[in-house]
């Protein structure tokens, strides 16, 4: 097993948050949750004499099985960490914090980043809160689909069953946070470190190259042909941050005006420059 202390930290913060955010938002503002969490808050509001953590935790028991098989030993006992940690904290901060706000639009918003932002956070660190979690990081691993994505369609049929309870206004609500959770949990996956990475045709790609290095930035130069001409082009390609784009493209633009430039969204960069001290290592090619 190789189990890390950070990893067992930043799980625990992940279900706090998560599971304040569950009591401060989605339940006084009658908004429901997907997964096994949307299912707890179903019994939750149906038979308050139930205790939400503790229902969420026997409803999750048999799926340990399953996360046992396929998660491997690290990640299962991760994943009991989580479920058992968001069971604590969502007894723990029932009626705690509750925020009922006027402004459903704004009820949805808060509880989609606080749960996104604490399943963000635990998924990043290789554990999941059980339930559809499990099933999600399953496909993530053998079918290379977003675990945000996953969550937001699978969710779909909780959130469905909730309007036993719910207007249909809170389940729209309620999708609503759905989706912002998806997409603070695909941008907790895609990590803090993003940039822009571009792609330089130019008969100058030397020269461009050169400033680029001048300015502190990796560059490499691929060879590349005209399928056209059938000459040999150098290609530049280089990574930056988002706010450095700018100063990139006018660099070619001052050197080749007619360069050919692509520009893409680079989800995670990890290494020289950006994850490492570049006063500590020497400036390597990307």
């Amino acid at each position: 097993m190789n189990l890390r202390l950070k990893s067992i930290f930043a799980i625990i913060v992940g279900t706090a948050i998560m599971g304040f955010g569950i009591n401060a938002f989605n339940i006084p503002n009658h908004l429901a949750e997907g997964g096994i969490t949307g299912i707890s808050i179903i019994i939750k509001l149906l038979m308050p004499v139930f205790d939400q953590g503790m229902v969420y935790f026997i409803l999750n028991v048999p799926l340990f099985i399953l996360g046992w098989k396929v998660l491997g030993r690290t990640a299962f006992i991760y994943t009991i960490i989580g479920t058992s940690s968001l069971s604590l904290f969502l007894s723990l901060f029932a009626n705690v914090f509750p925020l009922p706000l006027s402004d459903k639009l704004l009820a949805s918003l808060y509880a989609g980043v606080t749960v996104g932002a604490g399943l963000g956070i635990i998924f990043r660190y290789g554990g999941t809160t059980g339930g559809v979690d499990i099933i999600a990081r399953l496909l993530q691993k053998y079918m290379g689909i977003s675990m945000g994505k996953t969550l937001f369609f699978g969710d779909m049929l909780v959130i469905g069953a909730s309007l036993i309870y719910l207007s249909i206004e809170s389940a729209m609500y309620t999708l609503v946070a759905v989706f912002i959770a998806a997409r603070v949990i695909d941008f907790f996956q895609d990590g803090a470190y993003a940039g822009k990475a571009l792609t330089i045709i130019s008969d100058h790609a030397q020269e461009i190259a050169r400033k680029i290095l001048e300015v502190g930035r990796g560059v490499t130069i691929l060879s590349g042909r005209g399928a056209y001409s059938g000459s040999a082009k150098e290609v530049v390609y280089v990574v930056v941050s988002r706010n450095e784009i700018m100063r990139f493209k006018s660099i070619v633009q001052e050197v080749d005006p007619h360069a050919f430039v692509v520009v893409n969204d680079v989800h995670e960069v990890l290494g020289e420059g950006f994850t490492f001290d570049e006063n500590k290592q020497p400036l390597r090619e990307q």
